[in-house]
């Protein structure tokens, strides 16, 4: 059923906020105090989100790759981001990559992650990624978008529905971030319910 966006409740996001760029400009100009470790954390930023899905429905299964060309694709198999349609029947996406998690973001006691620093949410690793590329599979539809630097640069592309749901981020953390040093394996520490696979494709 499409509604006007203005009477959808606030949970995680602001719907009415397509691109905070006040937000994603304080992300990109302290990626130290965001991404303390560097790639590691932006990863662990991701696997946030399908935990939150495993603590929901019981249980739950992902994957990370580590790509030969530095990026990252982290691809689950949960019911996919919420995506509504506004009073005109377009799609609208909640806006997880370009607004502030209103959960986490400015919240002193926020979620501690793996690596012993507290979450701050999706936005935090579009804004110091290069590139993202969300694709996101529901029962409703399936579509995909990229941004750059945390701003969208296309609109939602629909892609052809498989039968399953789930959503996959790729993205190429900044070249200014610390790497992905110690034993990717670890990465899949620290998720109760979910369980994590990781392909390194990295070679050398």
């Amino acid at each position: 059923m499409s509604t006007s966006r203005a009477s959808w409740r606030n949970t995680t996001h602001d719907w009415a906020t397509d691109v905070d760029l006040g937000h994603l400009g304080r992300v990109r100009e302290n990626p130290a105090e965001f991404a303390p470790g560097g790639v590691r954390h932006l990863i662990l930023e991701v696997l946030a989100y399908p935990a939150d899905e495993a603590a929901s429905t019981g249980a739950g299964r992902c994957a990370v790759t580590l790509h030969p060309d530095g990026s990252v694709s982290v691809a689950d198999e949960g019911r996919g981001t919420d995506t509504r349609f506004d009073e005109r029947g377009r799609p609208v996406k909640k806006p997880v990559m370009a607004s502030k998690d209103l959960r986490f973001f400015d919240d002193p006691g926020a979620q501690v992650l793996p690596d012993g620093h507290p979450r701050r949410g999706m936005s935090v690793v579009a804004a110091l990624s290069e590139w993202l590329v969300h694709t996101n599979r529901r029962l409703n539809g399936s579509w995909t978008q990229r941004y750059e630097h945390g701003v969208p640069v296309t609109d939602l592309e629909p892609v052809g529905g498989d039968g399953t749901t789930g959503t996959t981020v790729r993205f190429l953390p900044g070249a200014h971030l610390p790497p992905l040093a110690d034993d990717p394996r670890r990465l899949a520490d620290g998720w109760p319910g979910l369980a994590v696979i990781v392909d390194d494709r990295r070679g050398g």
